[in-house]
């Protein structure tokens, strides 16, 4: 009877097991899971193509290095050449009230950046960066933390990160809710700030975004991934509209 027993027991929770197994598999790279369609989720990489990226000033993103490899959409390597700007690329979305959230990796000593706001009024683009660096190898980050993962580029610094080493991945989020604004890593907040605020209005002045008028306030612009030259990996980039988003 207790041979019996245990095998009645050990069978349960074999299935248990198979029945919760599925539950808590992580969901596929460039993929929305049915609660986050219903929450309004859009891909804005679908992991096969350049679809919804254009460059700069550009009809499409044939001018770009940008490409897709296994799934992440990736730059190689620096080419030599020194075109930095020129070969980012843009959505062919614009967004004001959103949340963002992508996955990151840099090479080592690499640089680039995600950028919202970002209008095609000047010949370099121009927006609010949340910085995407190698901390501890590109001359850069060494400047400041206001130049570092995760910060806002050149305006703030962010505060108790928990940031992954360059060759590993890290979670970036952007979430503009209106005047108010925040940076997360890894899923922890890093820094905030009020659009058009005193305090804001002060960082700007002392940053190398102080001569360009519309820095700082609300935009309805587009997301920018930025190509400095140098080898990244981006994949899961998704966003969202939020409450009072004007719609495309």
């Amino acid at each position: 009877m207790t041979t019996c027993l245990k095998t009645v027991v050990a069978c349960g929770a074999l299935i248990g097991a198979m029945t919760v197994a599925p539950l808590m598999q992580t969901p596929a790279d460039n993929q929305l899971t049915p609660a986050e369609k219903q929450a309004g989720w859009t891909l804005l990489f679908d992991g096969k193509s350049l679809d919804g990226w254009r460059g700069y000033k550009r009809q499409d993103a044939a001018s770009t290095r940008w490409k897709v490899e296994n799934g992440t959409l990736t730059l190689p390597a620096n080419d030599g050449k020194d075109t930095r700007g020129a070969r980012d690329i843009i959505s062919t979305a614009t967004f004001d009230r959103f949340e963002l959230t992508f996955d990151f990796r840099v090479g080592l000593g690499a640089n680039s950046g995600v950028k919202y706001y970002v209008l095609e009024d000047l010949d370099s683009a121009i927006g609010h960066e949340y910085q995407i660096i190698d901390d501890e190898r590109h001359a850069d980050a060494k400047i400041g933390l206001e130049r570092q993962t995760a910060s806002f580029y050149d305006v703030m610094e962010p505060k108790d990160r928990k940031l992954k080493p360059a060759g590993e991945w890290n979670t970036g989020r952007v979430v503009a809710m209106g005047p108010n604004v925040e940076h997360y890593l890894n899923g922890a907040r890093v820094l905030s700030y009020e659009l058009g605020s005193p305090a804001l209005k002060k960082l700007v002045a002392d940053s190398k975004f102080k001569d360009v008028t519309r820095f700082g306030t609300l935009q309805k612009g587009h997301i920018l991934i930025q190509d400095h030259g140098d080898q990244v990996w981006y994949r899961n980039v998704k966003v969202r509209r939020l409450a009072g988003a004007t719609q495309p």
